[in-house]
């Protein structure tokens, strides 16, 4: 049996993109990785993440937004920051974990119709699910 890698997904409100990054890493991995998620400024889970993951079969719907500190004494094989702001906000990890930045778009942010935001929503969330398949972990 392999050991699982555990693998931490940091965004500013871990609101949306991290909690899809868990949830996608779960789901498409979760023989190989113990996948986490904080924010470095936690806001609360966003229902449309929620509504387009679902739409995809994976449920985060038990997820919740928390910050980096809520998650002490784990030891991270990797962090992975998924906007700007949490790149620049992400502490010094020490040892072993190793850190890397992949910037997705912010779909909480998407001004327009119902259709035109939850297609941003959808947008990212594939991007997200492509990431994931190919992570080196």
């Amino acid at each position: 049996m392999v050991e699982k890698k555990n693998v931490l997904f940091i965004c500013t409100g871990n609101s949306c993109r991290s909690q899809m990054a868990q949830g996608w890493a779960s789901y498409l991995r979760g023989d190989e990785i113990e996948a986490f998620s904080a924010g470095v400024a936690p806001a609360r889970l966003s229902s449309r993440a929620v509504e387009v993951m679902s739409e995809a079969g994976v449920d985060i719907s038990k997820h919740y937004s928390k910050h980096i500190d809520d998650l002490p004494g784990i030891d991270f094989d990797l962090v992975v920051t998924v906007c700007d702001n949490a790149k620049e906000q992400c502490p010094i990890w020490s040892g072993k974990t190793k850190v890397i930045h992949h910037s997705f778009d912010d779909p909480t942010g998407a001004i327009g119709t119902v259709d035109f935001v939850m297609s941003e929503f959808r947008r990212v969330r594939d991007e997200i699910r492509d990431f994931i398949k190919v992570l080196e972990v």
